[in-house]
């Protein structure tokens, strides 16, 4: 029998109300999954839980705290057969893609799951969520970081928060997903993460300062002048359609330049769910090339965001990051290449 490691971080799913709105209480979870049945029965995997130093709203979530999980899921590895981590929906989708590139050599499923609606409610979506999660794990097909939510398993770096009041909370616009889980569980092992060879290791982010800015009609290049500081490692650009900025791009050329000489990592990504940023299709987009940007091209702006910080723990020199950030590492993107 598969053995699972269930991980409490906060979020939602194990909140209940107070006068001053929805927090943590990991008295009341604790109690409410160890009473519930659906946990005892003999199709579910035997489990242990666990709780980090400190429960979070997932708003607060931060590098520090990615590494916390990871570091959890590495020190267990051995033990464990799958692992589940409940986490709160605001940046669940940021935590999947950072464990996705943390976790290196993975061969056991990590399925983050939590709900839109708490435990302690009597609608509450985390009962499904919490069970199928931990099945799936301890299925043990998937041997990849996912998000399992409302009915769907989605890639962890290819998911994105949707809806903020919907129990299909997250969508995976570029890629299919993984599993739909109905009256049975169809796992879509076409869309697996083949794995690959190599050691299981957990790689510790570096605090690295990077920033996310979306573009729009009428920004200033003043606004550019700011962010791009000497401290900024990376920027994440959420840029119109296939890769377009507003306005003159040859006003921006020089400070985009600039701050790539400084060390700066752009990587360009699109404001569309459904896209792919392609910086040889329009003149604007050839141009950020020429300054030194590079191409996001289908990735979710969770996934860049995680994979800068990655790529700058690994890597001390820019230039290797830039061309990283181009390369298919861990199913974050459509291209296929070999590392």
């Amino acid at each position: 029998m598969s053995r699972i490691l269930l991980l409490h971080t906060g979020g939602t799913i194990g909140m209940t109300r107070t006068e001053k709105g929805y927090r943590p209480d990991g008295k009341y979870f604790r109690e409410a999954v160890f009473h519930m049945d659906s946990l005892k029965t003999k199709d579910m995997p035997e489990w242990e839980f666990m709780e980090t130093p400190k429960l979070l709203d997932s708003s607060r979530m931060k590098a520090s705290d990615w590494n916390l999980i990871g570091s959890a899921i590495a020190e267990n590895y051995d033990r464990f057969d799958g692992f589940v981590v409940l986490h709160g929906t605001d940046t669940m989708a940021y935590t999947a893609s950072a464990l996705s590139f943390m976790l290196k050599g993975l061969s056991k499923p990590v399925i983050l799951t939590g709900s839109q609606i708490p435990l302690c409610e009597t609608r509450s979506d985390g009962r499904d969520n919490l069970i199928t999660s931990m099945m799936i794990a301890g299925d043990a097909k998937v041997k990849e970081v996912c998000i399992y939510f409302g009915g769907l398993l989605l890639r962890g770096n290819r998911a994105t928060k949707y809806s903020a009041d919907g129990m299909q909370a997250f969508v995976s616009p570029n890629y299919a997903p993984l599993a739909t889980a109905g009256i049975s569980i169809q796992y879509n092992e076409n869309s697996f993460l083949a794995h690959r060879s190599g050691k299981f290791e957990c790689r510790p982010f570096a605090e690295v300062p990077i920033a996310v800015m979306k573009v729009f009609p009428g920004i200033q290049k003043e606004v550019f002048e700011s962010i791009f500081t000497d401290k900024l490692k990376g920027i994440v650009l959420e840029t119109f359609g296939s890769g377009n900025m507003p306005g003159d791009p040859e006003t921006l050329l020089p400070i985009f330049a600039k701050a790539a000489d400084n060390g700066t990592v752009i990587t360009v990504c699109s404001q569309c769910l459904q896209a792919t940023v392609d910086m040889n299709a329009y003149e604007a987009g050839s141009l950020l090339r020429s300054a030194g940007a590079v191409s996001g091209r289908d990735m979710t702006t969770e996934a860049a965001v995680a994979k800068l910080h990655y790529l700058f723990s690994v890597y001390q020199d820019a230039d290797q990051v830039r061309f990283n950030m181009e390369r298919d590492i861990r199913g974050e993107m459509s291209q296929k290449l070999d590392l």
